[in-house]
């Protein structure tokens, strides 16, 4: 972390948030190992933001360097938000705070009312920053994650 800490005085101002583009997947998928046990593959982000009309993808970016991302479905009035991962080196900066900010100002301004995301019965610290955000437990989905087996935590934010 120090060297990110050298790199970023103030996230605030010098972290920006833009729509991810195909340039930014060689930063994202070394995000995705870094952070996942079993990371989505290039082919996957590659169909997301070549292919799938209900997606959107937002990266973070430090000194032209993806420092973060986030990625979200919209469907009718709903968002599901797929995937947000912030690099270890840049972590507790609040780059993860601001991107779901920005897609829930996104799904704000798509007419979205409501939004879903599964996070780890584990990820105490993920699910911390959604209840701040106003999502709130609303089922179990039992050994939903393939490495381990463990249960995934169904959230909802209700009346964007």
């Amino acid at each position: 972390m120090a060297d990110a800490e050298k790199k970023i005085k103030d996230p605030d101002k010098e972290i920006k948030i833009v729509n991810t583009n195909i340039n930014h997947l060689d930063d994202i998928i070394e995000i995705e190992k870094l952070s996942f046990s079993i990371p989505w593959s290039r082919n996957a982000f590659l169909e997301e933001l070549q292919n799938n009309r209900f997606a959107v993808y937002i990266s973070a970016m430090a000194n032209e360097k993806v420092v973060g991302y986030a990625g979200m479905w919209k469907i009718i009035d709903e968002g599901h938000i797929t995937n947000i991962a912030v690099h270890p080196e840049y972590r507790r900066m609040g780059i993860g705070k601001k991107l779901l900010e920005e897609l829930i100002s996104i799904s704000r301004k798509s007419g979205i009312t409501r939004m879903t995301l599964e996070v780890r019965k584990s990820n105490t610290a993920a699910q911390s920053l959604y209840v701040k955000y106003g999502f709130k437990p609303a089922g179990i989905r039992k050994e939903y994650y393939a490495d381990n087996g463990e249960d995934a935590i169904i959230m909802w934010k209700e009346n964007l």
